[in-house]
């Protein structure tokens, strides 16, 4: 609740000094650090008013220092504030006891989830293509390795690059470029900091590519053999017919 109270001023003073009427604002926090014992974190938290940087209060400054014109006076107001100031201190040294908290937890590798699968390779030379993606894993040093036949190939093979999800973890994904052929083995290969040793993902076609071709194949044979009986029987009556007709002329 004091949170809210110590943001509230700032707010209201913002709507005051708006000449455009436009009732947007909001204020982002973050706490910054390089060493684990927190020693040297710096608590930044940074208002906004619509999408414009008003004004900042930095912990390594003491104060808040405004960036436009009325975050100027809005600024002075909030240093004079000592309720604002005692509560902004209050928050900075937070930010300093929690860190060797986040960094301990940021030691902890968090292991990757891997999915091979098959995709349709669209404008290529080639008729398939496999993906190898890995998910929610952290640190971001990750590599990821195609195999073909227990040996490693860069032939035809894309990677992106480590991808944020916004939670300290990250994905990345790699593609494979190849034509089919009998008895190949195609594997992926991950090596992670969370890993004992480097995993092999070995490519399974699926079985049901296997059986609807069969499926494929029967249907179109079971419907050829329906029209070879239909053409029989319209065959067998129309001879019928003709002998009929023969008979009676005679």
């Amino acid at each position: 609740m004091s949170h809210t109270r110590s943001f509230l001023p700032f707010f209201v003073l913002l709507l005051v000094f708006s000449t455009e009427g436009a009732l947007f604002g909001y204020y982002v926090a973050h706490c910054q650090f390089t060493s684990p014992d927190g020693h040297d974190a710096m608590f930044v938290e940074q208002f906004y008013f619509n999408k414009m940087l008003e004004g900042q209060y930095n912990s390594s400054v003491g104060k808040v220092v405004g960036y436009t014109k009325n975050g100027i006076k809005v600024a002075d107001k909030l240093n004079r504030n000592e309720g604002f100031m005692k509560h902004q201190v209050w928050k900075s040294n937070l930010c300093k006891r929690n860190v060797p908290l986040i960094y301990d937890e940021l030691q902890n590798p968090v292991e990757p989830y891997v999915w091979l699968r098959s995709v349709d390779a669209a404008d290529s030379r080639h008729p398939s293509m496999l993906v190898c993606s890995a998910y929610n894993f952290y640190p971001k040093q990750i590599k990821l390795t195609w195999l073909r036949d227990g040996k490693q190939t860069t032939t035809d093979v894309t990677s992106t690059e480590e991808l944020p999800n916004g939670n300290w973890l990250y994905q990345i994904h790699s593609y494979l470029e190849y034509t089919p052929t009998p008895e190949e083995k195609i594997s992926c290969m991950v090596e992670h900091a969370s890993l004992m040793k480097p995993m092999i993902y070995d490519w399974e076609p699926s079985p049901d590519s296997g059986r609807d071709k069969i499926a494929v194949g029967a249907a179109g044979l079971l419907l050829g053999l329906v029209f070879s009986v239909a053409g029989l029987i319209y065959y067998k009556k129309k001879s019928s017919g003709e002998r009929f007709f023969l008979i009676n002329i005679k």
